[in-house]
């Protein structure tokens, strides 16, 4: 086993990856810019050390410099956390090339999936079912039209190396084509430094199902069920539950037999998460995101894994602790993502904390770096705390959120709190009839209605 990790990454994954290497008896170093001086995970950690100033590309994603504390730290492995360099293929080589361990699969395997193209062929050679689309990146507006008249409209054109819906149009007939390719093209080369795309048929009301996997690269691969992410505003995540809704026992026993087939074969090593749309009882992979999830604690919830745990045992070198016999999905969990945003507008919203009183009692979790008196930075994505609920049943878990979520004080800056309250007592969500286009469609009928008062006061 390892004896110090260095984790490179801020924020609340830092503190939940300095907490269970602090369990396990490793010691921990945390990297941070001169913005981050104060943080939780960097006044915790055993070691901490200034790698840059506030700007990412200065300091978390400063290859150089995160690969000089490892040294000079005598740093065993390095943990890459979610977002900044936790899919980066380069730093992946880079660190096993310095004589560090990464904690993650291989860079061969992140490269294969970090490549929308490559990852949808490689499932689809394994028998997992892809959206139908082009098989190969698009380049000029023939070629474009040539797979829209195989697809039908409406149609996404996506970025090949991309996420977070960045590099993304619906078309919804051919005269809008040609714009959104060149829209597309250039958005992608922006973001992700290729401007390859490739168009992928529309599906107009699909639920976003994911399944999670632990995979130790010695032959032991197994699936923790699937979470519902489908509350999500332009591809980003707001709320996500487990099991979905939407699924029985025996779906989701074939969905995940299927990828653990598939990750099986691809010979994986580490925590890994498929994601796929779900439609009229059918799953369509989109992608396969090679580290740990944001969203991961809901998986943990009811199986009782820590999935963080399991990743350092894996890059250490040991086998998986568990097998799928010893999985038992336990109750339902529901994550709730706080940002540091307005619940409408969604701008950010930095600041400094005032009053700060987390929810607790039985079944309630927070994942948060936060503290009274911390200034949340501009630097920075604006997700400031994660709060995990569990309960017995799926009404059971609603209402203790809604319970939690009233509990829960963060003065000083503005946050999805009450839009995340909103949501889970709408009668849709109460039902579990939503899909990834609802809460959009919400916040819009919201929008109508403010604006048909401001007439009739007119």
């Amino acid at each position: 086993m390892f004896e110090k990790v260095l984790i490179a990454n801020r924020g609340e994954i830092a503190l939940r990856i300095y907490r269970a290497c602090r369990e396990m008896g490793i010691g921990t170093v945390a990297v941070h810019s001169t913005e981050d001086q104060h943080a939780m995970h960097v006044r915790l950690a055993d070691e901490a050390v200034c790698i840059g100033p506030a700007a990412s590309a200065e300091s978390y994603l400063n290859i150089p410099a995160i690969l000089s504390a490892a040294t000079v730290t005598n740093t065993d492995a390095i943990h890459p956390g979610v977002g900044f360099l936790s899919e980066n293929e380069n730093f992946a080589t880079m660190v096993e090339e310095h004589g560090f361990t990464f904690i993650g699969p291989s860079a061969d395997h992140i490269r294969l999936m970090g490549d929308k193209i490559t990852a949808k062929d490689a499932m689809k050679e394994r028998g997992v079912p892809v959206v139908p689309g082009s098989d190969e990146a698009i380049s000029t507006f023939e070629e474009a039209k040539k797979i829209a008249a195989e697809t039908g409209y409406p149609l996404l054109i996506k970025a090949s190396g991309g996420g977070g819906g960045r590099g993304m149009q619906i078309v919804e007939d051919e005269s809008r084509l040609e714009e959104a390719l060149n829209i597309a093209q250039r958005e992608a080369e922006m973001f992700f430094g290729n401007k390859e795309v490739f168009i992928e048929k529309y599906l107009l009301n699909p639920r976003h199902i994911e399944i999670q996997i632990l995979a130790d690269g010695q032959g032991g691969v197994i699936h923790l069920g699937e979470r519902d992410c489908s509350i999500q505003r332009r591809h980003q995540k707001l709320i996500e539950e487990a099991p979905s809704p939407a699924l029985n026992a025996e779906m989701r026993e074939k969905i995940g037999t299927l990828c653990v087939n598939a990750v099986r074969d691809l010979g994986y090593k580490g925590a890994g998460t498929l994601e796929f749309l779900y439609s009229n009882g059918e799953f369509f992979f989109i992608e396969m995101n090679t580290r740990i999830q944001v969203e991961h604690p809901v998986s943990e919830m009811i199986t009782g894994v820590d999935l963080i745990r399991e990743q350092i045992r894996i890059a250490s070198g040991s086998k998986l602790s568990i097998t799928q016999d010893d999985i038992v999905f336990n109750g339902h969990a529901i994550e709730c993502r706080i940002n540091a945003e307005n619940p409408r507008t969604f701008m950010p919203s930095p600041g400094t904390i005032g009053d700060y009183h987390i929810p607790g009692g039985l079944g309630v979790r927070v994942d948060s770096a936060l503290y009274a008196g911390y200034k949340i930075p501009s630097h920075y994505d604006s997700l400031v705390s994660k709060l995990i609920v569990h309960g017995k049943t799926r009404n059971e878990c609603i209402m203790r959120l809604n319970r939690a979520l009233k509990e829960y004080v963060i003065s000083g800056i503005e946050t999805t709190i009450p839009l995340q309250s909103d949501v889970i007592n709408h009668a849709d969500f109460l039902n579990g009839h939503y899909n990834v286009h609802w809460l959009e469609a919400y916040l819009k009928s919201l929008e109508e209605a403010e604006s048909n008062l401001e007439d009739s006061a007119a």
